[in-house]
């Protein structure tokens, strides 16, 4: 049927098309063309990522259960799409200390969870060892749940701070438990882009830097793009390039997670600090962007991740036709997209995960961290009501609950800061 299709589309975009369907990479202006696609084209492109979404992963969708544990919004750096962060002189700045990160880790372990992602704020006059003690201080209580923790930005400020090189920095963060890093504070992997959009923020060079150092001391990574603001076409279609490229040769990467600009609250919309700020991506290029990536990287990189928090559940099923193969995690905690106007909730309990696949069509799977297959939900009759599915999603509390509390103060707390 696609190849019937593909003789009606556009040539350039059939051969681009036909490419992928013969397992070769695309080019960068092969993607652009698709990005730009729409009508018939579009509705092949989002096809040909489907047919090779089933031919590399199958039908299986995973998905993980985990915690988002975003133990302080204060930071030094004040990026344009950023809601969440605040300025240490805020009142609303707090700051989580260790043994209050180690208690929600080991809440959310008691619910089932096998991975605590942390990540954070840049906070001023940071103590350098930080990051290797909430490791150390989590690993020693739950030696069995994955790290997945601090972005390349963190990576590098807890270099600085510690006045250790970088390579020795990673490997103390290995040896303290962390398991993987967050790819994210990639946003566009443009240098003269990022210096409008988040002036001050880790440089590509800087971030690539990181990124392969982690791959090659074994500490395996995901990848991201943050989209639907100023960018182009080309600019997405450069950014996977060079993710592919580093993928090609370091292998580092478990997934590709697409991340579109949730705007409402964004400071370079809401303030109009940016020219020409789109209020977020559209429906269409929601789709196109989760089906280019599936093109691009099908032959590197299997994993192409849905954010539920930032497209909701209806666009994220979508998306499953799109190319994507994992819902992403049950969260629990999600605090940046929703301090920036997400409406999605901060936690999708696993049964409503798995719901959403099978009403897809697809067999839903839970996964590791690292995508191993860890249960593989194949009997509806089987799918029992865990421990975090019965529980009260108002025990865990919320972002904006969190930055009125007294009890978290930044301007108030010593303990681990400085």
């Amino acid at each position: 049927m696609i190849d019937s299709l593909l003789k009606n589309a556009d040539p350039v975009i059939a051969a681009a098309l036909d490419r992928a369907l013969s397992g070769k990479d695309i080019s960068t202006d092969d993607a652009v063309a698709l990005f730009d696609s729409i009508g018939l084209e579009m509705n092949l492109t989002m096809m040909v990522a489907d047919e090779l979404r089933r031919r590399t992963v199958g039908d299986n969708v995973t998905y993980v259960v985990n915690r988002n544990i975003n133990f302080t919004n204060v930071c030094i750096k004040q990026c344009g799409f950023c809601a969440f962060s605040r300025d240490f002189r805020e009142e609303e700045g707090y700051f989580l200390p260790t043994e209050e990160i180690v208690k929600r880790a080991q809440e959310a372990s008691s619910l089932g969870a096998t991975e605590v992602c942390i990540q954070a704020g840049l906070p001023p006059k940071m103590d350098g060892n930080l990051y290797v003690n909430i490791c150390r201080a989590v690993k020693k209580e739950l030696p069995d749940v994955h790290i997945h923790a601090f972005s390349p930005e963190e990576v590098m400020y807890g270099a600085i701070r510690s006045e250790t090189p970088m390579p020795e920095y990673l490997k103390e963060l290995k040896e303290a438990g962390v398991g993987s890093l967050p790819g994210t504070a990639a946003e566009i992997l443009d240098q003269n882009l990022r210096d409008v959009i988040s002036p001050g923020r880790i440089s590509v060079k800087d971030w690539v830097a990181v990124i392969k150092q982690a791959h090659a001391l074994g500490i395996p990574t995901t990848s991201t793009i943050m989209y639907g603001h100023i960018e182009t076409s080309r600019h997405k279609a450069e950014h996977i390039a060079l993710l592919r490229e580093i993928q090609k040769e370091t292998h580092g990467f478990t997934e590709f997670v697409p991340l579109s600009f949730v705007h409402t609250e964004a400071p370079m919309y809401s303030h109009a600090t940016v020219a020409n700020v789109r209020s977020g991506a559209g429906g269409s290029e929601v789709i196109k962007m989760h089906a280019v990536a599936r093109i691009m990287l099908n032959n590197h990189l299997p994993n192409i991740q849905v954010s539920w928090v930032k497209e909701g559940a209806r666009m994220s099923q979508l998306l499953l036709a799109a190319g994507a193969n994992d819902f992403g995690g049950t969260l629990i905690n999600e605090s940046i997209s929703t301090a920036a106007g997400s409406q999605h909730g901060q936690l999708m309990k696993p049964k409503e995960i798995r719901r959403l696949i099978r009403s897809a069509g697809r067999m839903p799977a839970q996964r590791s961290t690292t995508y191993r297959t860890l249960k593989v939900f194949s009997d509806e009759k089987e799918d029992q009501e865990s421990a975090l599915d019965s529980a009260d999603p108002s025990r865990f509390g919320s972002y904006h609950q969190l930055i009125k509390l007294d009890k978290f103060r930044y301007k108030d707390a010593k303990k681990d800061r400085i």
